[in-house]
């Protein structure tokens, strides 16, 4: 944001005021400053190493274990040295970079409150370890709890978000990783307290760190596959303007028969890239025959048969589409036999394909587009009922008859925009449908 709303600037004034008001007591008592600057130097190293990386966020384990080793106003002093020399790279970074270390100096000190009034610092330094679990719980959840209510109110001061929306979800959401950091900077005081030393444990931080940069470089490459898909999905849309929106709806619905089906997560993911991925092979077909004013010949509706080949030939090299790869080859087979493009019979078809095939038409049928109007969810569910064991596999459809009723039909795009290009011609299918027909009967037409 360029501009800041007075109250967003006068909020984070007020929380570095608060933050300074909280950690001041430390250069005004007994503090261990070699403590403090060695877990500060440790913050400010794992900090710098994940911006050369380019792929890890906040590693909360070093602001822990100075929570649960040092007085709260010492714990707070922790976070300032690496707040301040993190990465900022939206505006105003001035404003950042005095809201990063006040937000984190006072989510410490609660932290470190909390862990002193329940007992904490006798239990890590005793024989009493194990009842340093419970101090430890109450310190994290103090620590998220600052962290939900600071950003609530920032979000709420610069967006004018109402402070109950800005607040949903946050708690919640930074629980789990915040807990896992939470044991491990517990290692980290427990050693650091025992005869092994402070060297002992900050070498509780490399396995921590090597398993949160793996987790990083997983989320950096599944945003590198969503952009591939993205990307190929694109391409579709600009070529076909009829379908636009059709690929992401029959992901969606592929995604609701994989979950009613039990499928596990990655499964189901890969599944999701088939449904969306279904007809990429149209970018292999001539944009002349997909938009003809006109019936096709039979030679032009063999080339259109042809986009299922052309897609799996476009995505074989492409090793994490997995099976998905099978339902772009084979997702307008039938049952019985009269699909294409190998008139596979029943289970020769493949899961995914014959998922997708369902999801595909399903959709085909709801979409409201500039040449047809949709038709309704139950009609649609009829004609898929009606065509099961012949066109559709009965398990697929049953499934996503009972998703539908549990769940009810909710497309990500609901209608292509009034302006694709096209319109009243053949709807991407090859086959000629009049502006106000309704969708052809599944499997009618090659789509």
């Amino acid at each position: 944001m360029r501009s800041v709303p007075p109250m967003a600037g006068s909020y984070v004034l007020l929380t570095a005021g608060a933050g300074a008001f909280c950690a001041a007591p430390a250069f005004f008592s007994a503090t261990s400053w070699p403590a403090v600057v060695l877990l500060a130097c440790a913050y400010v190293g794992c900090g710098q190493a994940g911006r050369a990386s380019r792929s890890m966020g906040t590693f909360f384990p070093v602001l822990l274990a100075g929570a649960f080793l040092l007085p709260p106003a010492a714990a707070a002093l922790v976070a300032v040295p690496g707040a301040v020399l993190g990465r900022v790279e939206q505006r105003p970074q001035w404003l950042r970079r005095v809201w990063r270390p006040a937000q984190l100096a006072l989510a410490v000190w609660a932290s470190a409150e909390v862990f002193a009034a329940l007992g904490g610092p006798g239990a890590v330094s005793g024989p009493r370890f194990p009842y340093a679990l419970l101090p430890c719980g109450g310190a994290v959840l103090a620590f998220c709890a600052a962290l939900t209510v600071l950003d609530g109110g920032i979000l709420a001061a610069a967006e004018r978000v109402p402070l109950r929306t800005a607040w949903r979800g946050l708690f919640l959401r930074s629980l789990a990783p915040v807990a896992v950091h939470g044991l491990a900077g517990l290692m980290m005081a427990v050693l650091w307290a025992s005869s092994y030393g402070p060297v002992a444990a900050l070498l509780v931080l490399l396995p921590m760190y090597v398993s949160c940069w793996v987790f990083a470089q997983y989320q950096r490459e599944r945003a590198a596959h969503q952009a591939t898909i993205r990307a190929l999905v694109q391409a579709v849309d600009i070529k076909d303007g009829y379908t636009r929106g059709h690929s992401e709806r029959v992901g969606q619905a592929s995604m609701m028969i994989a979950r009613e089906l039990g499928m596990p997560d990655e499964r189901a993911e890969v599944l999701r890239f088939a449904g969306i991925l279904h007809d990429v092979g149209k970018l292999g077909v001539p944009t002349r025959l997909l938009r003809k004013d006109g019936p096709l010949t039979p030679e032009e509706r063999e080339v259109i048969q042809l986009h299922p080949e052309y897609g799996h030939e476009m995505v074989r090299g492409i090793g994490f589409l997995g099976e998905a790869r099978a339902a772009i080859l084979h997702h307008h087979e039938r049952l019985d036999g009269s699909g294409y493009p190998y008139g596979l019979v029943g289970t020769q078809i493949p899961e995914f394909a014959r998922v997708v095939a369902v999801a595909d038409a399903f959709d085909a049928m709801t979409s409201t587009r500039t040449y047809s109007r949709a038709r309704p969810v139950e009609v649609a569910v009829a004609e898929l009922e009606r065509c099961a064991g012949t066109q559709f596999d009965p398990v697929m459809v049953g499934a996503l008859v009972r998703a539908l009723a549990r769940e009810g039909w909710r497309p990500v795009v609901t209608a292509d925009e009034a302006g694709a290009p096209g319109a009243g011609g053949t709807g991407g299918t090859g086959v000629p449908v009049p502006r106000a027909a309704a969708v052809p009967v599944p499997g009618s037409a090659p789509r």
